[in-house]
């Protein structure tokens, strides 16, 4: 993928230093362009280090602003409000706005990624809306920035990389698109249980492999929503969350909302059993304290009955049990839940538990495929392609 990451005048021109690199890890290959007014912040070395490039700091008569036009992205990052205002009524008078005007006149994808004052974004928002009016959203897109300390912050690089392969893949169509706009439900981390006000039981779940899932989505174009319990992770701000605790509260939400979406992706870790009391006082650590439970409601069984057409994937976890036997109790959730793909695991294995950066899976449907120890973000690239080979 080719990005022109243009760096603007913008305090936040420090950060571009870092997206740069991480683009490079995501296997971006990018060339950066430059204002004078951010050559004043940053010097156009570290970008060249960033970017392994030269940078474009003016245009010559190799005509750059049309030879880097037709790449699959321009991407805008700081963007001031100057060059918003500029690009708003096409502006031409540097390598930037030039590149830009160039790039939006042959069709080819740009964002945004506005970083200045609160108030000087607030005194923009009209040329920003003028642009979302007149250009399509898979065309011309904003990534919204971080308000803090009265300022409109550059965002999480992650939520930057997350908005390029977005419109990048919105936007080739030489490349699957079985996924584009596809309403896409996951639930996430581990519910909690309350035994009184301040006690509960829980599990390890981190929520690592449905926010992997979901990123790669997002990234191929689905349209997703989370329903997320206890995480460790920070899930980026381009997703529409809805937070919840228990799994009572989980299996209403996802009832709730699940008759809207062509694809459920099951990864959240339920609580199989809830204390049939809850203390409506903190309980007393001087007692000794049995405790009795009711088992849960399995919300994924009920999924088909409320929405037939919904492609629901199911993820198993279990501890210290052979292949056999995981495969064996995954088709038979596939049998009693109606599952079109079971994702299952050992939590036993070492490096592949609760909360770890990778995992050892096998894929169950018609056919059975084993994964190695890999990373979840290898994993979610390797789900996704069978979610789309089965849509």
């Amino acid at each position: 993928m080719n990005v022109i990451l243009c760096v603007t005048g913008s305090i936040a021109a420090i950060e571009s230093i870092k997206l740069a690199r991480e683009l490079r890890r995501q296997d971006f290959n990018v060339k950066c362009f430059m204002t004078h007014s951010a050559t004043k912040i940053i010097h156009p070395n570290s970008m060249e280090f960033a970017t392994n490039q030269e940078v474009v700091l003016e245009l010559t008569g190799n005509i750059e602003h049309v030879k880097y036009a037709g790449e699959d992205l321009i991407l805008v990052a700081p963007a001031t409000s100057n060059i918003i205002s500029k690009f708003t009524y096409k502006i031409a008078d540097d390598s930037v706005t030039s590149l830009l005007i160039t790039a939006y006149g042959k069709d080819t994808p740009i964002v945004f990624v506005p970083s200045m004052h609160d108030s000087m974004y607030k005194a923009i928002f009209e040329n920003i809306e003028k642009i979302k009016l007149e250009s399509s959203e898979d065309k011309v897109s904003f990534v919204k920035p971080r308000i803090d300390e009265g300022k409109a912050k550059f965002p999480y690089i992650e939520d930057i990389i997350l908005e390029s392969k977005k419109i990048i893949s919105l936007n080739n169509f030489e490349k699957d698109q079985s996924l584009v706009s596809k309403k896409v439900l996951i639930t996430l981390g581990g519910t909690y249980e309350a035994i009184d006000p301040i006690r509960g039981i829980t599990n390890k779940s981190s929520g690592k492999m449905g926010l992997e899932l979901a990123k790669e989505l997002y990234s191929r174009g689905g349209d997703v929503k989370i329903i997320a319990a206890h995480t460790e992770v920070n899930i980026p701000k381009s997703f529409d969350v809805q937070y919840v605790e228990s799994s009572e509260e989980m299996n209403n939400k996802t009832k709730e909302l699940i008759k809207e979406y062509d694809v459920f992706i099951a990864t959240a870790a339920v609580s199989d059993f809830a204390p049939i009391h809850e203390e409506g006082s903190k309980i007393s650590s001087s007692l000794n304290l049995s405790l009795e439970f009711k088992p849960t409601e399995k919300i994924i069984r009920q999924i088909k009955d409320i929405n037939p057409d919904v492609f629901l994937v199911g993820f198993k976890a279990e501890y210290n049990i052979s292949d056999e036997e995981m495969i064996g109790l995954a088709k038979k959730q596939i049998e009693i839940a109606g599952t079109d793909l079971v994702v299952a695991n050992d939590v036993s294995v070492e490096g592949s538990g609760f909360g770890s950066d990778k995992n050892q899976v096998i894929l169950i449907d018609d056919e059975v495929k084993k994964v190695d120890l890999s990373s979840k973000e290898e994993i979610a690239k390797i789900v996704v392609d069978k979610i789309a080979e089965m849509l």
